[in-house]
């Protein structure tokens, strides 16, 4: 084991702190151009910390006061408190219940004092760390499903918690942690059941169902066609067919109804059907909806998407400029400053500034993945892949919500979103990496 580095800076992969720095700029840019106010002096506005883009940028300050600690902290600090960090994650999420503040229809906030925070945010942390801790651990065969069953349980439990303050959006941010599984040994079918579990779902809201149970037997007939010549494995082929087709069907049928009436809340089903634009078929005869905050919060995002693929398509190929966007600078879109910040970029610098931060988190993510293979330990390796599949879940979500391709469920852009949760725990995660890289040498293989 070699002797500790004394210079924080010995080993540091710069790429990544400069890639950090340039995404925190963009995201006070896109802030400032959204909420800057006309005849407001610039400065003093900045200094006061009563607009957003001040505060963001003290938000800034802060994270990178943390980051500074981070990186003087010796890596083994995270392995050895990666347990106890999620179990305090745990805490956060439990202590929401009874201490929980209403803010835009959601549960999860904490307020304490002047300042609020949201711990299925912070979560994440915790998450990554103890699922890294657990994969690492000698005594883990995940080839077992014992294993993988613990595994899965370490992110979904926070996830179901989450769930139960009204926070659906970043409860689906700890599916991304089954990416790392997938990297260390989860067999691939049970990506591809969780996939065709879930599209089967979704058309079971989306399609008429005796038309669906038609193409679920479209598609078995075709699959047994297909695969005819395989004469060795002709039998158990047919009987697999069938099986998957009883499954799918009973699902369809039976399991997907059962839940919409007796498992989920009416409001929730209500927005479920509401996200794909459908009326909900299991609401009992007669029974009044009323017009609740979610359903109110659910007209609201049909909204902002709208006025959100207004503002992109504004900005056309070369945008609007600084400060001379419509559609952001009018509060046309509610949300550009945190959820759809992504217009307020689109409209002011057009398809190739929209590009240009695509390609950033591009770099960011291959660049994160490049840094996760060269580890030497697998704690540092599974590390590095959580927060990649953190990032890119967030990048692709976000960016998806905000032009209409996916449901409006309140994920931020990483380090461009206005909100010092958010800003402070992807900083956390990002430093944490480049510590762990640091002292990547120090492992012995």
């Amino acid at each position: 084991m070699n002797q500790r580095n004394p210079s924080i800076s010995k080993g540091i992969d710069w790429s990544l702190v400069w890639i950090y720095f340039l995404l925190v700029a963009i995201g006070l840019t896109a802030i400032f151009a959204a909420t800057y106010k006309e005849g407001d002096p610039i400065f003093q506005s900045f200094i006061r910390f009563k607009t957003d883009y001040s505060k963001q940028l003290f938000y800034f300050a802060a994270a990178l006061v943390f980051g500074f600690f981070i990186l003087l902290t010796d890596s083994k600090f995270f392995s050895a408190t990666a347990n106890i960090w999620y179990v305090f994650g745990i805490i956060l999420l439990l202590l929401v219940f009874p201490f929980h503040s209403r803010v835009k229809g959601t549960e999860s906030i904490i307020r304490f004092g002047g300042i609020q925070f949201q711990p299925a945010e912070i979560c994440n942390i915790f998450v990554a760390l103890a699922l890294a801790k657990y994969l690492s651990r000698p005594e883990t065969n995940f080839s077992k499903v014992r294993s993988q069953l613990t595994a899965a349980a370490i992110a979904l439990f926070p996830a179901a918690l989450t769930v139960l303050q009204s926070e659906t959006g970043l409860a689906l941010v700890y599916c991304a942690f089954f990416l790392v599984m997938y990297r260390e040994g989860l067999p691939s079918i049970v990506l591809i059941i969780g996939i065709a579990v879930t599209a089967l779902v979704v058309g079971t809201i989306v399609i008429e169902p005796n038309t669906l149970a038609i193409v679920l037997t479209v598609i078995a007939l075709l699959s047994a066609y297909f695969l005819r010549k395989q004469i060795k494995r002709r039998q158990r082929i047919l009987i697999t067919i069938v099986l998957l087709w009883f499954v799918c069907v009973g699902i369809q049928r039976f399991a997907v109804p059962f839940v919409f009436k007796h498992v989920l809340q009416n409001h929730q089903v209500e927005r479920i059907f509401s996200l794909f634009g459908k009326d909900n078929p299991y609401r009992k005869e007669g029974e009044v909806v009323e017009m609740s905050i979610k359903k109110k919060e659910d007209e609201k995002n049909s909204y902002n998407v709208k006025q959100s693929k207004i503002a992109i398509g504004s900005g056309q190929l070369f945008g609007k400029g600084l400060l001379k966007g419509t559609q952001t600078r009018y509060d046309f879109v509610p949300e550009q400053r945190t959820d759809f910040i992504f217009c307020t970029v689109g409209e002011g610098f057009g398809f190739v500034g929209s590009i240009v931060l695509l390609g950033i988190y591009l770099i960011l993510l291959f660049r994160i993945v490049a840094i996760a293979e060269r580890q030497r330990s697998t704690f540092s390796r599974c590390y590095a892949y959580g927060v990649a599949a953190i990032f890119f879940f967030h990048i692709a979500i976000n960016v998806a919500m905000t032009v209409g391709l996916a449901p409006v469920i309140g994920i931020t852009l990483p380090f461009v979103s206005y909100g010092g949760t958010s800003l402070l725990t992807f900083t956390i995660l990002l430093f944490i990496l480049i510590r762990l890289d640091a002292d990547r040498q120090m492992v012995l293989r």
